[in-house]
């Protein structure tokens, strides 16, 4: 009779390093109806004036949860925008300071969430977040801001918002062609962190399920955007690829994802979900027990391959795009986005090499299968 197996070969090397753990950043409240706790969430955080963030759509959510703020709601303001612009962020943190506003209710995706973190970083007041989409950015003190024409990101934690509200049933009219790359955005988030520099054995369980979790839910998701229990799966896998963001140091897939969004507008999920497969097979040869972690989490031997056949079946489900050229960018535009992404060092499995990353970017540009050979040259 054989004992119990030993730990997955990431939790052991993890083991054997020893490692630092935060507690968990904020309150969550997760399920079915979770809007509804919102005034007594609001109540407990001893707000009284609240500014409603939102986009310019979902009409009727702002409208259900301004009633359900009632007296509490001191204004609306429904300017978030993808990338967070300098201008629009400043205006409507002016905005919470002429309301008087001691709370943000930040509800919608992550471009709501990102405005309410700018508010809070321009030193207005902290946030609830309401996620509509699958971003993570609620669970992180990540924030990004794009100023002339460069995005600018970091850490604080006074923009982390102070509780969430994860309701599954408000995801159920996002569509196919919004929730698939956004899911495939969250999945990006869990593959940096299990190969992150400060991972520890507890982000990498968050990560390895979150990623388990998304994986199994998102073509269901695509293929029958009413099924809440599929949607309960993709909500929860993105929670926990949240805690795993906000826990760890994003590498090559974030910082090449920022320089795509903010210097060529290129549109932030579908970005991250094109990039996804190249990104991770350009770090798999110096990543291994990440690989094999996030292999055994996609119930595969190859996590590269997994995650290409991955981006081909949810595009294909829900109609989105493969190729950063059919997301905007130009075959002119890969130096500059080379130079931009390297411009800095950043922690990274393998080191960021200007060469190895034109030949990624190549590949992204037509939609290419992700490099076997890291050292390869860019496609003819």
């Amino acid at each position: 009779m054989s004992g119990p197996s030993s730990p997955a070969p990431l939790t052991d090397a993890l083991l054997r390093g020893g490692f630092t753990v935060a507690p968990m950043p904020a309150r969550v409240v997760f399920g079915a109806g979770a809007l509804e706790r919102l005034p007594s969430v609001v109540d407990e955080l001893g707000a009284r004036r609240v500014l409603l963030v939102a986009s310019a759509g979902r009409a009727a959510l702002v409208e259900r949860a301004s009633a359900l703020l009632g007296a509490r709601l001191a204004g609306l303001d429904r300017r978030a925008v993808m990338h967070v612009p300098a201008a629009v962020a400043d205006a409507v943190a002016a905005n919470a300071r002429d309301v008087g506003a001691d709370l943000v209710v930040a509800i919608g995706g992550g471009s709501a969430i990102g405005m309410a973190k700018a508010i809070a970083l321009a030193g207005g007041p902290g946030s609830v977040a309401v996620p509509t989409t699958y971003s993570g950015s609620e669970m992180t003190p990540i924030w990004g801001v794009t100023r002339d024409g460069a995005k600018e990101t970091g850490r604080d934690e006074r923009v982390r918002p102070r509780a969430v509200l994860y309701d599954p049933a408000l995801t159920l009219d996002l569509p196919p062609a919004v929730s698939g790359p956004s899911a495939l955005n969250a999945i990006a988030h869990c593959m940096e962190a299990l190969y992150a520099p400060d991972v520890n054995p507890v982000v990498a369980l968050l990560a390895a399920e979150g990623l388990r979790a998304l994986a199994t839910a998102i073509p269901r998701v695509v293929r029958a955007p009413d099924d809440l229990a599929a949607r309960t799966g993709a909500l929860y896998g993105a929670w926990l690829a949240g805690l795993a963001l906000g826990a760890s140091t994003m590498g090559l897939h974030h910082k090449l994802c920022h320089v795509l969004g903010g210097s060529f507008g290129l549109p932030h999920a579908e970005t991250h979900a094109v990039m996804l497969p190249h990104t991770v097979a350009y770090n798999a040869p110096a990543a291994r027990d990440a690989m094999d972690a996030a292999a055994r989490a996609l119930g595969t031997d190859d996590a590269v391959r997994a995650l290409h056949a991955l981006l081909a079946d949810v595009a294909h489900a829900a109609g989105t795009r493969t190729s950063l050229r059919a997301l905007g960018l130009r075959e002119a535009d890969l130096d500059r986005a080379v130079t931009l992404a390297t411009a800095r060092p950043y922690p990274n499995p393998r080191p960021v090499e200007p060469r190895a990353l034109l030949a990624l970017l190549a590949r992204a540009l037509d939609g290419a299968p992700p490099a076997d050979d890291p050292h390869s040259e860019p496609p003819c």
